[in-house]
């Protein structure tokens, strides 16, 4: 088999600080490779909860500014730097939480058309070429409205880039792993009273959770450990990050565990190596495409 001369990874998620809970060590280890590495952030999260209390003034579009320059700050700590907003800073707003008047905004992801979302990003597709796409299952990884989009138009990108001219060799879902969030989580209870939360979170609080025969791949970040937990740390609005580096927490103040190890669900491609055993590169299998 060629081995890939060069590489090219394109991610999509739906709100700045997404990318580094989920992909933080994935992306620093293989910008760190000499891949290119490119995200697709597909709005501001201008309606997202502020943990700081001297930043709580911060709402709708101020809010957006913030983040965009949080995200540019983890960008710059997982060595990524190619990162952009769809569609253009501003073009979809944030939805809010599933079930709540937010989401009938006419400005907001959730309301946009997929097609035109798609086409977007088709745009990027076919100027970056990526052999390897990450992005959400249907349900978004945990219900809310602008994940269960990205994964809409994400997918629906993949297909009309296809009838463009670039297919895409492997698509992969975030996941992870119902056995590793348990172990992770029975850590955590124990060493619970040292840190800065009060409370933990569930197993199936953590986007993704998924019983283990399901997992095709694992990418060890240990490595990059410290990258991904600088560029959790810069996304200071949405994320505490505990000492240590091993857990964190949102705005519900609910601890969960920091993963280092991120695995993922091949969804559309062939497996590289026996189907049998996980991969351990996203890359795995794949050959130049001309």
């Amino acid at each position: 088999m060629t081995e890939l001369p060069d590489r090219r990874l394109l991610l999509v998620h739906a709100h700045p600080d997404d990318e580094s809970i989920n992909n933080g060590a994935t992306m620093a280890r293989y910008a760190a490779e000499g891949a290119r590495v490119t995200l697709v952030t597909c709005t501001l999260g201008e309606r997202g909860e502020v943990i700081p209390p001297r930043l709580r003034h911060l709402t709708g579009a101020a809010l957006g500014e913030h983040r965009l320059a949080e995200l540019t700050d983890a960008m710059a700590a997982l060595g990524v730097g190619d990162f952009r907003l769809l569609g253009g800073v501003g073009r979809y707003g944030d939805s809010g939480m599933m079930g709540i008047p937010d989401n009938d905004d006419p400005d907001c992801f959730w309301q946009a058309r997929v097609e035109e979302a798609a086409a977007a990003l088709v745009e990027v597709i076919l100027e970056v070429r990526p052999h390897v796409v990450v992005a959400y299952d249907d349900n978004g990884g945990y219900g809310h409205p602008d994940h269960i989009q990205a994964h809409r138009v994400a997918l629906r990108a993949v297909d009309l880039a296809a009838e463009a001219g670039w297919t895409v060799p492997k698509v992969y879902y975030n996941r992870v792993p119902r056995s590793v969030a348990e172990a992770a989580f029975a850590r955590l209870q124990e060493e619970l009273p040292t840190l800065p939360f009060g409370k933990s979170a569930a197993v199936d609080d953590v986007p993704g959770v998924v019983d283990d025969e399901r997992i095709t791949t694992a990418v060890d970040g240990t490595a990059y450990a410290s990258a991904k937990a600088a560029a959790m740390r810069a996304h200071a609005t949405q994320i505490e990050v505990a000492p240590g580096e091993r857990y964190f927490a949102l705005s519900n103040e609910l601890a969960q565990p920091l993963f280092t190890t991120e695995y993922y669900e091949l969804v559309r491609g062939t497996q590289g190596g026996p189907t049998q055993n996980r991969e351990s590169d996203l890359f795995a299998g794949i050959e130049e495409a001309v």
